[in-house]
């Protein structure tokens, strides 16, 4: 509210125009300590709130003003006019400024002390993003953020900890989507790194969006149970399909258990069954598991029952007929389980190096030797994390070889392998899965993945090529070359091809990982694509040999190219976003 005072100035005011030329006009916009200030006289009063709407900017003093309301007319935001609060969550409230008239001259004063510090006001729009389902929102949260120097691990903690309360049906696309773009996050351009945490974020807002919320059930109120009755209870629980009673469980354990005992009986009750949910029980069981690992564990009795659901409700593949007939590799691969403690007892400390076939061996086409030389490996002393990265392997060798003939949908397929594998090799990574004989979830995983492995097997029938960087001459300029091969259809191979060029002419792959992040984040890319480049990402950084390593970024460079390009829609909300918090124009007349 504008007061009349002819006293000397007070310090902050700067005038900025004749009070009876504001009365006649009713509006005006003044510049004052560098940026542009909307005046009005509206019911006797006078008013001062920034000239650009926060929501995309538009022109208040262009708006209109009744009844204490400035609306924009541009989407219609609604401002209560004498403190600039909003009556829209998606447009955010709109600066205010305090206003005195002093001898027939208007005083603002541009630069009053903000209602809230910086990195608590972009905290509650984060939050009221999610709640909202609101991109810009959620884009502007991160970019306000990043700019006050908060961590990344902050907004995604509130991710986190949202997508998990907010869905009763539990963990899904979204969380995972999250915690693979903070797995992502040390691999990118700052300016991508942005853009991962906005794509995570909004597609947890999309997962929970008209969700029910999840409601917790508590801990036992003792204390003094074991591990092993732990784990009993829990894998029973889970076998029953009984949330409630795995809840309690898996809460108690948290409260009473270290982290690698939590996640161990967490892998160990998604191993019981075959390559449940198509490999997405055990990945997301693992994602919530890294998500963790960067937010802290403290945090776990909030996030962790959310994978639940993915638990009890899975479908498990010894129950689908592929896995039954011709050939019942269910049983081959119960079998095998079976066996584990007494095949890991054996080859305990042991040393082992994979044979020269032994990907080929995994890439045939005869289930019974698949399964005998992966029980071969495990006597003769490979390791859960060895036999689970030769899996990957392979795994990401189908990726690589799969012919653009296929269906489109079954890009999924060889997905999913890739993916579960990776998911079973940093689980061996995180727990000491072959400590003791009743704990096998790491080794009977990579048996799963095998077996899937085997399944896929027609998708490369025959096999495209692996290039090996003599097809094509390396790029001159990589980001310029591939990503405009990304921005046409069709032009897989020639991904895969430039990957291998790249990186035969000494290429640096921190780059080349720069780049595919660039490509990715740029598109609306869907679940899966998001996850295979992290999945690669992860296993290019394991696999010592250069020439097995280029594999995985072989395959994902082909795998984005065949699921591009996009709309882009995504990627203009987040420049918006970005324009806006730097005080560029969006709208043409601001």
């Amino acid at each position: 509210m504008a007061t009349e005072d002819s006293a000397s100035e007070k310090p902050g005011f700067v005038g900025v125009g004749d009070a009876d030329e504001l009365r006649e006009e009713g509006r005006t916009v003044a510049r004052a300590g560098g940026r542009a200030i909307a005046l009005f006289h509206h019911e006797g009063e006078f008013r001062a709130v920034d000239n650009r709407c926060p929501h995309m900017g538009f022109p208040l003093a262009d708006g209109t003003v009744d009844d204490g309301i400035l609306t924009c007319h541009w989407h219609h935001a609604r401002f209560e006019l004498s403190c600039g609060d909003t009556f829209d969550p998606w447009a955010d409230d709109v600066q205010s400024f305090p206003v005195e008239v002093r001898d027939g001259e208007v005083f603002v004063n541009p630069s009053p002390d903000p209602d809230l510090p910086p990195v608590e006001h972009w905290t509650n729009r984060l939050r009221t993003g999610l709640e909202e389902s609101l991109r810009l929102v959620l884009a502007k949260s991160v970019v306000g953020l990043a700019d006050e120097g908060v961590a990344y691990t902050d907004p995604l903690r509130e991710g986190l900890t949202f997508g998990a309360r907010y869905r009763e049906d539990g963990w899904s696309s979204g969380l995972t989507i999250l915690s693979a773009m903070a797995n992502l996050h040390d691999e990118l351009r700052p300016d991508d790194q942005r853009r991962a945490l906005y794509t995570g974020l909004y597609r947890v807002a999309e997962d929970c969006r008209g969700e029910p919320p999840r409601f917790e059930q508590p801990s036992f109120s003792v204390r003094d149970l074991s591990r092993d009755r732990l784990e009993d209870w829990f894998r029973e629980t889970v076998e029953v399909r009984d949330r409630d009673g795995a809840e309690r469980c898996l809460q108690t354990a948290i409260a009473t258990l270290e982290p690698e005992e939590v996640a161990d009986i967490l892998y160990l009750a998604a191993t019981d069954h075959l390559y449940m949910d198509a490999g997405h029980t055990f990945d997301f069981v693992n994602k919530a598991c890294e998500a963790l690992d960067r937010v802290g564990w403290d945090h776990a009795e909030a996030v962790l029952p959310s994978v639940i659901p993915r638990l009890t409700d899975a479908t498990r593949s010894e129950e689908r007929s592929s896995w039954r007939q011709p050939i019942d590799v269910a049983r081959l691969t119960f079998d095998a389980d079976d066996e584990l403690p007494d095949l890991a007892e054996a080859g305990a400390g042991e040393p082992w190096d994979a044979p020269e076939d032994f990907t080929d061996t995994l890439l045939g086409d005869d289930p019974e030797e698949i399964v005998t030389t992966m029980k071969d490996a495990v006597r003769d002393g490979a390791t859960p994390e060895e036999l689970a990265g030769e899996v990957a392997q392979a795994a990401g060798r189908r990726v690589a070889h799969f012919g653009t003939s296929n269906e489109f949908d079954d890009w999924n397929t060889v997905h999913h392998t890739y993916t579960y594998a990776n998911a079973v090799q940093q689980a061996a990574r995180r727990t000491d899965s072959a400590a003791t004989a009743d704990s096998m979830a790491a080794y009977r995983g990579a048996f799963a993945g095998a077996t899937s492995v085997y399944l896929d097997r027609f998708l490369n029938t025959p096999p495209t090529p692996i290039p090996d960087g003599t097809e094509v001459e390396a790029p001159d300029d990589l980001r310029e070359e591939l990503l405009g091969v990304f921005d046409g259809e069709g032009e897989v191979d020639r991904a895969g091809k430039l990957v291998a060029a790249y990186l035969r002419e000494g290429g640096d792959p921190a780059e080349l990982k720069r780049v595919l992040g660039e490509g990715l984040l740029r598109e609306d890319a869907d679940f899966h694509t998001l996850q295979n480049v992290e999945a690669a990402f992860a296993q290019f950084d394991l696999t010592d040999d250069p020439e097995r390593a280029r594999t995985h970024l072989v395959a994902t460079a082909r795998y984005v190219s065949a699921h591009s390009p996009t709309r882009r829609s995504a990627e203009q909300t987040f420049t918006i976003a970005e324009r806006l918090h730097r005080g560029e124009k969006v709208h043409e007349a601001d």
